[in-house]
């Protein structure tokens, strides 16, 4: 796709004998802001590592903005303009929130004031603002999802990927935000986020990819994507899909 701010051809991984990527090709449009789903072990947090750089392909392509970047380092990625969170959040817990987003907008900025001047300002993005002066120890876990998403957009990304971004929230804390990242992608930053949280890849996502045993399965808007059939069983198991239409059958008038 021409438009495509990130394109990969052909990217497989094995770990062993595990084939944890087989063959996935997928490109994510400049601007919109999209969703890899799949059940656990499907292998997407490990396509997130080939595209940012911390992991290697065995076969395949990378091209962010044009520009093959297949195999480079994560930080010269993220000089690019890619950045990501990761499900497991790990803060530096002795800093205060204020100091830990400035470690983000320090990949671009090396005066130490000007980074913590745009720390606050991502802070009030993400709805950190109160919190700025605390140690990050003190966050609630709601609290430090929104610290590695502030991170993360401290480094002025034109691609965010987002890791789970919403695992471990209650549900009032994921409705409070997904408004945050829709506000992200409408103020120009292409994302593209890996989430179980079907309620927010509904309201979000305007496109899908389905991964399952390391591949690609399905693909569309979320509607199409849990309708289809396979899917249906990639998730909920073999004969699942069978089972439901006859079950809506017999329920039918």
């Amino acid at each position: 796709m021409a438009d495509s701010l990130l394109a990969i051809r052909g990217l497989s991984k094995s770990f062993g004998g595990l084939k944890a990527v087989q063959d996935v090709s997928l490109d994510v449009p400049a601007g919109s802001l999209t969703a890899l789903i799949g059940p656990n072990g499907a292998g997407k947090t490990t396509l997130f590592a080939l595209m940012s750089g911390f992991l290697k392909p065995d076969s395949g392509q990378v091209r962010f903005d044009g520009q093959d970047i297949t195999g480079r380092a994560p930080h010269l990625n993220a000089r690019l303009g890619m950045t990501r969170t990761f499900q497991i959040v790990q803060p530096f817990a002795t800093q205060t929130v204020r100091e830990n987003i400035a470690v983000g907008a320090h990949l671009n900025v090396k005066d130490r004031r000007t980074a913590l001047l745009q720390a606050e300002q991502v802070a009030h993005q993400v709805g950190l603002a109160a919190q700025l002066d605390k140690p990050a120890s003190d966050l609630t876990v709601a609290g430090r999802k929104r610290l590695e998403l502030a991170r993360a957009l401290a480094a002025r990304p034109r691609l965010l990927l987002l890791d789970e971004v919403l695992a471990g929230l209650n549900p009032q804390e994921i409705a409070e935000m997904i408004p945050v990242v829709r506000a992200i992608a409408q103020g120009g930053v292409t994302v593209l986020m890996i989430e179980h949280v079907m309620q927010a890849v509904m309201n979000l996502a305007g496109h899908v990819w389905v991964l399952a045993q390391g591949q690609l399965i399905a693909q569309g808007t979320p509607a199409q994507v849990t309708s289809n059939e396979r899917v249906v069983e990639a998730y909920l198991g073999h004969g699942t899909a069978a089972r439901l239409r006859a079950a809506s059958a017999g329920a039918a008038p």
